[in-house]
């Protein structure tokens, strides 16, 4: 894709309305940047936006193919995904939070 489009989609992420109020990252900002890094196909780039893309991905997919195929079945892999990325989400937080506020 051209080089524009992604410099104009860049400049028109939707605003975290958490960051707006308070002026604190959520635990999700960081996320589309990540995002479009990934879909430009830099892995690392996503990775060191927010870590926890590519599992979040997963989850949608694992969590849309159940709701599909087995609509009210409990899976022990959406539950195990649900949890890993949820704990990769606020590890990555807390990091992030740390090296913002404490190691300033």
């Amino acid at each position: 894709m051209h080089g524009g489009f992604w410099h104009w989609l860049q400049d028109h992420l939707l605003p975290c309305p958490f960051k707006w109020f308070t002026g604190i990252d959520c635990p999700g900002c960081g996320f589309q940047r990540s995002f479009l890094a990934l879909l430009q196909g830099d892995l690392v780039r996503s990775l060191e936006l927010y870590p926890a893309t590519i599992p979040f991905l997963l989850l949608c997919v694992i969590a849309l193919r159940y709701v599909v195929s087995t609509p009210g079945k409990k899976s022990v892999v959406l539950r195990t995904t649900f949890f890993l990325t949820g704990g990769i989400m606020m590890v990555s937080y807390a990091v992030k939070m740390y090296r913002l506020y404490v190691m300033v």
